[in-house]
């Protein structure tokens, strides 16, 4: 007997609800994805800014959390969308960026180059052009999904 009856459809795998045929529409997301990477970007100026006059980290605790957590807030909505965008450009950039902060904490002493590292890349990866931020490293394409 077949397991798939007429009046349900099939279930989808996890890879399938992560990466759906194209992105997901949250109407709210663009203004709030405004919001959050204003404050990331003002946020994460005062970090930055901060370091090479040692500023400690209770001088910095409100910035910092801000930094963190409106970044979390903005990659959560990109995966939200499509978490296939680990696989492109965009998302590559984002982790490559997470990757030399960890550096920076795991080196304090080494913290602002590595801080500025990550800054470059974000900035890389804000601005590059569609071809390479939705080209995917997976399926050796560019993959066109309206931002």
């Amino acid at each position: 007997m077949d397991s798939i009856t007429p009046d349900r459809p099939p279930r989808r795998t996890l890879l399938q609800a992560l990466c759906p045929p194209a992105p997901r529409h949250f109407p709210w997301a663009r203004p709030v994805q405004l919001a959050l990477r204003s404050l990331h970007i003002a946020a994460m100026a005062m970090v930055v800014g901060a370091l090479p006059f040692g500023a400690d980290f209770q001088a910095l605790r409100l910035p910092i959390l801000l930094t963190v957590g409106s970044g979390a807030l903005l990659f959560a909505i990109d995966l939200a969308r499509d978490a296939a965008i680990l696989t492109q450009g965009s998302g590559v950039a984002v982790l490559l960026k997470l990757a030399l902060l960890g550096a920076g904490v795991l080196q304090p002493s080494a913290r602002l180059p590595w801080y500025l590292a990550a800054t470059l890349v974000a900035s890389v990866g804000s601005h590059m052009p569609g071809a390479w931020r939705h080209f995917s490293f997976t399926q050796g394409k560019v993959m066109r999904y309206p931002d």
